[in-house]
């Protein structure tokens, strides 16, 4: 099993992933603390100043939308806030948002005592009456499930100890709910989106080692998805994805802290469930209008309602679960393709707000969120999405006495291996001036987002062995060199490059070679989306006007776009210009189309 390297080791380099990283810092900082507060304040019976009687809601200072104090789900975005700002607590050592954490913290706590010491909802607790009584209510459980996440991580990534002392007392009520429950209506427990329940009140256990926050985990550890997948079952076909993902973290996560085999099994399970035996659209997505899609029949639900945000993110944590346990590049490329076509493609580049869906039919355009307005339920994941860019890059497996690449994002570990001393920092072959960055003219670098350099130094000779993840877009053979010596036979197995010796202060130069490939909808092989690497390609028409050419050989048709820019790349890539065609139109990234009409999948002519 691999170690996740401690993201406080990790910081991000320039680059595209370190934008949208700081874009979002910015907005978590961009929020009013009080308004962060709002319904947290109003349940606790705070009179917000000024606000007794709204006059004028256009100029009221309140956060709108999912967060009005009018919406059942109001006070879900504080708990995604703090476990947001926790991991740039973290990463970056912000004071700032540290500062601000504890702000929010400690008033969280004034709000507690005047509940009565122990609910610190920004909701009643008679919703959790009407669960007991088997009335609708929109998903109490999942709102309280971010408060309690958002707390979690508080104190476990921002060092906030009155955070714990918050969560100790919260756990007290909850335990008498759930008694309560057991005894007169055990279904309400299954009820009001409850599925991350499972892994968190299991996290605290692992944190406290206090027998209570097991036995509430107990209590969350039977629900239906699971027995349906263990009698092999197709669990999820026309279900809510994002209610039922949260299982598998929950499973995930007793395997790591029990080590029973049963939960690494429902892991599995779920995972060939939602994903193998399901296909993905060419952005790893599997949903339309929030709801699992049956298998392998992407195309009759293409629209403008697919991929959830939620979803991608939370996919992505059940693939590092699995990637961690197994070391397996299925995951790991998953995830890569997620970042790109979910993480970055629904995260408007200018204004850090989220796409709730990312819309893939012909002539689609991107909803943008509001600042202050929406706060849908993917704003939130997205806020956590921008800040985990560390977690996910380098692992560690002491046993075989190995360090892993998992994902090629700018950026330098520091951190200690035995008696030495470590810093590998990873960046794309490019010359940084004034953080931004330039293709050396004096060299023969690729110019390549593939063409990547690796500087490794140790305070002694450390003999280790460093495994960088050959992706599977990858055409031929990486070039590879150490020191400036090509590796003429590189070793790769197991979709691994491996270079084994004695690291003192070395560099690695490695080029993945990639192509542009058609990837056909399952069910629709007529229609066919341009990828180049894992990176999705979309093209600026209204319509699929169709291509012509040889779908085996993309390059028959297109031609590569090097615009010059004085943006982070000056060399713009992954652009392209399609070529013999009746009416010709540029193709980009995905995630660089912004307010744009773009179309992903094309018809052959």
């Amino acid at each position: 099993m691999l170690s996740k390297i401690d993201k406080t080791k990790v910081k991000l380099l320039p680059g595209v992933f370190r934008e949208r990283f700081e874009i979002n810092r910015e907005y978590l900082m961009e929020l009013d603390t009080q308004c962060l507060l709002q319904n947290f304040y109003l349940e606790a019976g705070i009179i917000l100043p000024g606000l007794q009687v709204v006059d004028n809601p256009e100029t009221a200072k309140l956060h709108w939308g999912w967060e009005a104090p009018t919406c059942q789900l109001r006070g879900h975005f504080l708990g995604h806030w703090l476990s947001a700002a926790a991991a740039y607590v973290a990463t970056e050592q912000d004071g700032e948002l540290k500062a601000k954490l504890d702000k929010i913290v400690s008033e969280l706590a004034k709000c507690q005592e005047l509940n009565g010491g122990e609910w610190i909802g920004s909701i009643p607790e008679k919703y959790f009456q009407r669960l007991a009584d088997n009335k609708h209510i929109w998903s109490p459980q999942y709102v309280m499930h971010k408060t309690i996440m958002g707390l979690t991580h508080a104190y476990t990534d921002a060092g906030n100890e009155q955070a714990l002392v918050i969560l100790d007392r919260l756990s007290d009520w909850y335990i008498r709910w759930v008694n309560a429950m057991l005894k007169t209506n055990p279904h309400a427990v299954y009820s009001g989106e409850e599925g991350g329940m499972l892994e968190i009140w299991v996290n605290l256990y692992e944190i406290t080692r206090n027998d209570k926050y097991m036995s509430l985990a107990e209590s969350y550890q039977n629900p239906s998805l699971f027995r349906k997948l263990q009698e092999g079952k197709d669990a999820l076909t026309n279900s809510h994805a994002n209610a039922s993902i949260p299982f598998s973290h929950g499973a995930a996560k007793l395997y790591e802290v029990t080590g029973s085999e049963h939960w690494r099994n429902l892991t599995e399970l779920f995972w060939k469930n939602a994903v193998t035996d399901r296909g993905t659209y060419c952005t790893c997505g599997q949903n339309a209008g929030e709801f699992w899609e049956p298998p392998f029949m992407l195309g009759q639900f293409l629209g403008e309602k697919n991929q959830e945000f939620c979803t991608v993110y939370n996919m992505v944590r059940t693939a590092s679960y699995l990637f961690k346990w197994t070391g397996n590049t299925e995951y790991a490329d998953y995830i890569e393709r997620s970042l790109y076509n979910g993480f970055l493609a629904q995260h408007n580049a200018e204004t850090g707000m989220p796409a709730y869906f990312l819309p893939l039919t012909a002539g689609s355009r991107k909803k943008w969120g509001n600042k202050t307005r929406d706060f849908w339920c993917c704003h939130g994941t997205m806020v956590q999405a921008q800040s985990i860019y560390a977690d996910l890059i380098y692992f560690e497996d002491p046993e075989a006495n190995s360090l892993t690449i998992s994902q090629y994002i700018p950026s330098r570990l520091e951190y200690r291996r035995g008696e030495a001393d470590i810093t590998l920092e990873q960046t794309t072959d490019m010359k940084y001036y004034n953080a931004q960055a330039f293709f050396d003219e004096h060299d023969d670098s690729q110019m390549s987002r593939w063409s990547l350099k690796f500087s490794v130094t140790s305070s002694v000779s450390d003999k280790f062995t460093l495994l960088f993840r050959v992706p599977s877009w990858v055409k031929g053979i990486p070039t590879v060199q150490v020191n400036g010596q090509a590796v003429a036979a590189p070793e790769i197995s197991g979709g691994y490059l491996k270079l084994t010796q004695e690291w003192k202060n070395d560099t690695i130069h490695i080029f993945f070679p990639s192509a542009l490939v058609m990837e056909p909808l399952p069910d629709m092989p007529e229609l066919a989306a341009i990828v180049d690497g894992p990176i999705v390609l979309a093209g600026l028409t209204d319509s699929d006007c169709g291509l012509k050419g040889d779908f085996s050989n993309p390059k028959d048709f297109l031609m590569p776009q090097a615009e010059h820019t004085y943006g982070t790349f000056p060399w713009r890539q992954n652009s392209y210009r399609t070529r013999h065609q009746q009416t010709n139109f540029m193709l980009k990234p995905l995630y660089e189309i912004t307010d744009e009409s773009y179309t992903v999948y094309f018809s052959q002519k």
